[in-house]
Parts: structure tokens; C-alpha cells; sequence
């Protein structure tokens, strides 16, 4: 057996795309942090709305060689090289992402990583082996989704893609459908036991290494 890490060296950075405060998406975010840090591990929350995260990717931000983030990148990018998870939280709205998080994809997790190095199968220096994880909402259900090709394109363009492109070990994605406002409670406290499950197999396998979480989950403390 993988000697276990220090609880107090894993951090996991939320990613948040939603801009309502009283959105189904925030509840995750919230259940999915006290989750983790009753298990004594470290959740950093980056809320993209809050802090008004410019998604547009600038002329000047381009990769080569006189490459230089800007500020709110730089801030990015220091809270991805401590984290050993990132979780991404957001909304399929029209079928895609929403532009805040495509946004952060180009400027932070794409951040002077160039189409060369992309087609050399090279790891991001910056992502390479960290966890990725996606909690998604979408107001239409999951069959409607697969009907159009929509969730496959969505599965191969951010889950597959973004995992082989950048080198990251692998990737959790938990989809949450029919999330409309009005939702009966019962299916609010279901869905949110289901984050709090994925916050604690994800939390075990980043503390024991790739051993099945269902047959090593961290005690009730």
C-alpha cells in the first residue's frame, strides 16, 4: 500500500462558473468544500464572476517566448501550482460551457502552453498529473443531451481532451440534469449527497494514490 499523504498538503481548487449567488451550482461548491475539509484537506475557492475574471485571451497573452501573465493570470496560476485537484463547477448553458469558464481554460490552463508542445503530446509543466474534477448542471436532462450529439461533444471536448492535452492524470466528471429553478427538495439533498460521496472518493484517492475509493473511503470524523 502507497503511503498516505498528509491531509494538510492536498489542496483542492474549486473553479466556479455561475454568476447566481443562490444557484444550484454555488451549493456545490459549498457541499463540496465542507466535505473535503472535514476530511481535513484544503479547498480554495476561485468564484469567476466574483472576482470579475476577464475571459477574453489578449494579443500579448499569446505563448512565446516573451510570454508574461497578467496579474489575475499569475494569481491563477500560483493557486493551480499548490493544488493537487482542480474542480470545475458550472452550468451547460446552449449546449456548452458558459464563456467565463472556456475563458479560463484559454488564459489559465492553457496559459504559454503552445500548439507545438500540444501536438508533441508534451504534459503542461503546470497541470501535469494534478486530478481534474467537473460538477456540471444543465436545465435539460441527459438523454435530450445525448439525442444531439451534445453530450458526447461536451465529454470529448473537456473531459478526454483537456486531460490528454495538458497531461493531467485523470478526470471525474459527475452531471447533474433537469436543474431548473423550483427544484423539489428531495432531488436538492440527493444530488448534493452525491457531491458530498464524490468529495470524499476524490479526497481518498488524492491521499492513498489510485486505489478503487470505494474500497478504501476515508472514516466518518
Amino acid at each position: 500500500m502507497t503511503q498516505p499523504r498528509d491531509p494538510a498538503s492536498l489542496r483542492h481548487l474549486v473553479v466556479l462558473g455561475h454568476p447566481g449567488l443562490d444557484s444550484f451550482n454555488h451549493a456545490i461548491v459549498r457541499a463540496y468544500r465542507e466535505e473535503v475539509e472535514r476530511l481535513h484537506q484544503i479547498v480554495e475557492v476561485d468564484d469567476l464572476y466574483a472576482r470579475n475574471f476577464d475571459p477574453l485571451l489578449r494579443r500579448d497573452e499569446l505563448p512565446g517566448p516573451g510570454f508574461k501573465p497578467r496579474p489575475d493570470v499569475a494569481t491563477s496560476l500560483a493557486q493551480i501550482e499548490g493544488a493537487s485537484a482542480i474542480v470545475l463547477v458550472y452550468p451547460i448553458w446552449f449546449g456548452m460551457p458558459p464563456a467565463m469558464i472556456k475563458g479560463y481554460v484559454d488564459r489559465v490552463l492553457g496559459a504559454d502552453f503552445s500548439p507545438e508542445e500540444l501536438k508533441a503530446q508534451l504534459p503542461s509543466p503546470a497541470l501535469r498529473g494534478k486530478r481534474l474534477i467537473i460538477f456540471s448542471t444543465s436545465a435539460a436532462t441527459r438523454p435530450w443531451l445525448e439525442e444531439r450529439g451534445q453530450w458526447l461533444a461536451l465529454k470529448q471536448a473537456f473531459d478526454i481532451y483537456l486531460t490528454r492535452a495538458f497531461g493531467l492524470a485523470d478526470c471525474h466528471h459527475v452531471h447533474f440534469d433537469a436543474v431548473v429553478p423550483g427544484l423539489d427538495g428531495r432531488f436538492v439533498a440527493e444530488h448534493l449527497a452525491t457531491v458530498r460521496q464524490t468529495a470524499r472518493e476524490r479526497a481518498t484517492v488524492l491521499r492513498y494514490g489510485d486505489l478503487p475509493p470505494k474500497l478504501l473511503l476515508e472514516p466518518n470524523v
